[in-house]
């Protein structure tokens, strides 16, 4: 294994009712003055904003709404949460959403704090704010991106066009409560899982020694994974299968399955930019580009594709060769995709526009040429090779 230092910075407040138990408590370490975030305002007609707002006056906390956070969060909207948090003298954020609203407000921390643009710091002048955030914390209404475990944001900059990563602040604590979720649509319950599984995979498929406890634990995560979103399918109320998936978003990226070992989120490099042009769900984004993405990269990683097959999908390697359990593993992937209900092409995601406009051949190609290319997998893929998987996907 390689070197590395871990600390997760958030404390997890878990279960049925932890808002109401622990979440006073938790504020009581801050100021007096905190910032309410949320998005399109479904936290209002299932409780929760009301939950959270007895919660806050309880602890005698001066409320100051930051609403209207979108999915795929802009940069637009993150310059106005900053200016909000300045002029409120803003001590505590507190996101309650999904990882938009999380992601939107760990820059929104970083930002106000800070007299020039973190955007242009980090991705310009690759410089990381050296100024403490104004602290946050997290509750999750909608699982699956796991970004309440740690500092990393997905930033949607429209003007230029870039979805990309930015290193802001971490939430303090995060409460996990999954009952929460049963009011989240039930597509974008198993959207997120499926992003859940895409953190899973992309980190197994990191350079790493061939055998290692992080991949170990990366396989136990895919496979619960897998187990419940199967269980939703056949009943979306249950609470055993949707505490599971709640668990394995946040162990997708609390940093365990990543201990020792390299990355590959090259699949997550495209969908963001496809998100940028397209404005399309996240997980479904995902799970459109895997399959293509992956019948075309197995071929340079046998091994580790045919391990997933058997310890994973459960694919039986009897009279197999490695190549034929490893391209076995893909298509199981792909099947799985299709009887979960998630889109199969770029033609179905949702769009803010037409597919036959938004996804015409010279569009597909600047979305390829604007991907980050990702040089730590087990195999890697040009711009060249984007553009003829985006096409594939069509």
């Amino acid at each position: 294994m390689e070197n590395f230092v871990y600390e997760c910075p958030a404390k997890v407040l878990f279960g049925r009712g932890a808002a109401k138990e622990h979440l006073g408590k938790a504020l009581s370490a801050y100021g007096p003055n905190v910032m309410l975030a949320y998005g399109g305002g479904s936290i209002r007609g299932n409780g929760v904003y009301d939950e959270m707002m007895e919660i806050l006056r309880a602890a005698d906390k001066a409320v100051t709404e930051f609403r209207g956070i979108t999915p795929n969060p802009t940069y637009a909207k993150v310059q106005e949460g900053a200016a909000l948090a300045r002029e409120k003298r803003i001590d505590f954020i507190l996101a309650v959403g999904g990882g938009s609203v999380i992601d939107c407000c760990k820059v929104v921390a970083a930002q106000a704090v800070l007299e020039e643009d973190i955007w242009d710091m980090e991705l310009v002048r690759h410089r990381l704010p050296s100024v403490p955030p104004i602290p946050m914390g997290a509750v999750v209404t909608a699982s699956g991106t796991g970004a309440e475990m740690n500092g990393g944001a997905v930033i949607t900059h429209e003007e230029k066009k870039i979805k990309t990563g930015i290193f802001a602040a971490a939430p303090r604590f995060a409460v996990l409560d999954p009952e929460y979720t049963l009011s989240v649509p039930f597509s974008q319950v198993i959207s997120g899982a499926f992003d859940t599984l895409s953190h899973a995979m992309e980190t197994y498929f990191g350079r790493a020694d061939r055998d290692n406890v992080s991949d170990d634990i990366a396989e136990a995560v895919m496979r619960n994974t897998i187990r419940g979103m199967r269980a939703l399918l056949q009943n979306p109320d249950d609470y055993t299968a949707r505490s599971n998936l709640m668990w394995d978003s946040a162990m997708a990226e609390n940093g365990i399955l990543k201990c020792g070992r390299a990355t590959d989120f090259q699949a997550h490099q495209i969908e963001h930019q496809l998100g940028a042009y397209t404005d399309c769900g996240h997980g479904q984004g995902l799970a459109v580009i895997h399959p293509p993405l992956y019948r075309r990269v197995c071929e340079k990683a046998l091994e580790k594709f045919a391990r997933l097959a058997v310890n994973v999908w459960g694919v039986s390697g009897e009279g197999k060769t490695e190549r034929e359990l490893a391209l076995a593993g893909v298509e199981a992937l792909a099947d799985f995709i299709a009887k979960c209900g998630l889109p199969l092409r770029l033609r179905d995601l949702r769009m803010k526009g037409e597919p036959e406009k938004l996804l015409t051949d010279s569009v597909l190609r600047e979305i390829s040429d604007s991907c980050n290319l990702i040089q730590t997998g087990q195999a890697g893929v040009s711009h060249d090779e984007i553009f003829e998987i985006l096409k594939e996907c069509l």
